[in-house]
């Protein structure tokens, strides 16, 4: 069992193994549409730093992230875009302001947006509910921050659970204690979870490699282990939509030279982006059936880390954005399209009714930008 129970393998291994008809390279000679979009969970006070330390790497991120790349553009003109889903735990007005100053840059140009993200332990539901309402208003109205729902007018956010622990899925109930969490997300304004994959977590669920709705039971936890993906039914009555990253098993870097690493959507110090692991996102076929040429990659990392940052403000991603470029002036039928995690939602919403638009369309289909 420690080869299995101990990397999180016993909870979704089996459902791996049974989609393996499913994870194909795309086809030649068809489009491939890749759609990009890298969710961090952003904490300038990460180990806690104390307040010279949150500024300056948040700082460093103002100043690198737009003399790196913005020469590169995508197939819709558009830079490499960022969400930065920040901390209510650490919130602090100046840091907030900071990276609103990236996501608005001065040159005009937009790198990014900021949506939610939370780290709690033993809560309530109804202290849960009162935390997320105060602090979308709190980014709403002080930072010109998050987004609108432009068929009902509402304030709406993406959200990323701290510690992976999204509706109280750890066995021994730790850092949630929440179990209609999906519900209180959902009644709260949240468009869409972008929390997983957890692997290795324990916190992994048994469905992977899908955008799907997942509906709250308030009796147990963990009520997204399952859910009905998108472009297969219609919505089901009360569920709140899930957009996972490619998880997987990636056999050409082995552990002790025997067992496969696992390919878990994660950019840090000892997971840079690189071709390879492009090919295994792809593989993942992270797809929604009715545009089976688009292609979802969710991302994740932590960002402000310093041996991370390295890699995200560094040669690893310049490099990784300089192939992509390089392959699609190869290649007539690649496209790719650097995204947030808000036009991810919307394009998969596009998709899911099988809608005549573009991607560039599709960005903008429900929820817009506050600011």
């Amino acid at each position: 069992m420690l080869g299995l129970g101990g990397r999180g393998l016993d909870r979704w291994l089996v459902p791996y193994l049974l989609s393996g008809s499913k994870r194909r390279a795309p086809a030649q000679g068809q489009p491939v549409h890749l759609l990009l979009a890298i969710c961090d969970h952003y904490e300038p006070k990460r180990g806690n730093a104390p307040p010279e330390k949150a500024r300056a790497r948040v700082q460093q991120w103002i100043e690198e992230y737009p003399r790196l790349f913005d020469r590169f553009r995508d197939a819709d003109g558009m830079p490499p875009q960022y969400s930065f889903f920040y901390p209510e735990d650490e919130y602090e007005p100046e840091l907030v302001d900071m990276v609103a100053e990236l996501c608005r840059h001065k040159s005009g140009q937009r790198y990014g947006e900021v949506e939610i993200h939370l780290h709690h332990d033993n809560d309530t539901a109804d202290n849960l509910r009162r935390t997320l309402l105060n602090f979308k208003t709190t980014l709403a109205e002080r930072h010109g921050l998050l987004s609108r729902d432009k068929e009902t007018g509402e304030i709406v956010y993406g959200f990323i659970h701290g510690n992976w622990c999204l509706d109280n899925c750890r066995r021994d109930g730790r850092w949630c204690g929440v179990n209609n969490e999906l519900d209180v997300l959902r009644e709260t304004g949240c468009y869409a979870d972008f929390t997983l994959p957890s692997a290795p977590s324990e916190t992994q669920t048994r469905k992977i490699n899908s955008i799907y709705w997942a509906v709250d039971d308030p009796n147990r936890p963990k009520s997204h282990d399952t859910g009905v993906d998108l472009g297969t039914a219609p919505k089901p009555k009360d569920s709140l939509l899930m957009i996972q990253g490619p998880l997987a098993l990636d056999w050409a870097r082995k552990k002790w030279g025997l067992l496969p690493k696992i390919e878990n959507a994660c950019l840090q110090k000892s997971q840079p982006p690189d071709k390879n692991r492009l090919e295994l996102w792809l593989r993942a076929c992270v797809k929604i059936p009715t545009k089976p040429n688009w292609y979802f990659v969710k991302l994740h990392t932590h960002g402000v880390n310093e041996p991370n940052q390295d890699v995200l403000l560094g040669e690893s991603m310049v490099r990784f954005h300089e192939m992509l470029s390089e392959r699609a002036n190869r290649d007539p039928l690649f496209r790719f399209h650097y995204v947030t995690a808000r036009e991810m939602a919307n394009i998969a919403l596009a998709a899911d009714r099988d809608l005549d638009l573009t991607i560039q369309e599709a960005r903008s289909l429900r929820y817009i930008p506050l600011g």
